[in-house]
């Protein structure tokens, strides 16, 4: 009967054992990936609101230009279609599609 006991007392010891010894190690290129994962999150400071957010009045006058660019565009693409190409035609709309994403980037913030 004591040899019973002992045994089951060895058996739950190693029992108790087993699992930590069974556990898969972490690989060293997974745990230094991690380690630079924990870094990159210290060391950058969060986005300060208040800086990324322009004006209502900026974006106004923004808009503003946007409208008086585009106004302008149609006699330019007439005078175009008569063979005649206005210098700065082609800059005007690389100005419009520049404020158009602008406005757009701040209005879906």
């Amino acid at each position: 009967m004591k040899l019973t006991r002992s045994t089951i007392v060895v058996m739950f010891l190693f029992g108790l054992m087993c699992p930590g010894q069974s556990s898969r190690p972490v690989p060293p290129g997974m745990r230094h990936a991690q380690e630079l994962e924990q870094q990159n999150e210290r060391g950058f400071p969060p986005p300060d609101p208040s800086r990324r957010t322009l004006s209502i009045a900026e974006l106004n006058i923004e808009a503003h230009q946007l409208a008086e660019l585009a106004a302008s565009v149609p006699q330019g693409v007439q005078n175009a279609g008569k063979g005649l190409l206005e210098k700065d035609l082609v800059e005007k709309l690389k100005r419009i599609e520049k404020l158009s994403k602008h406005l757009r980037s701040e209005l879906d913030r």
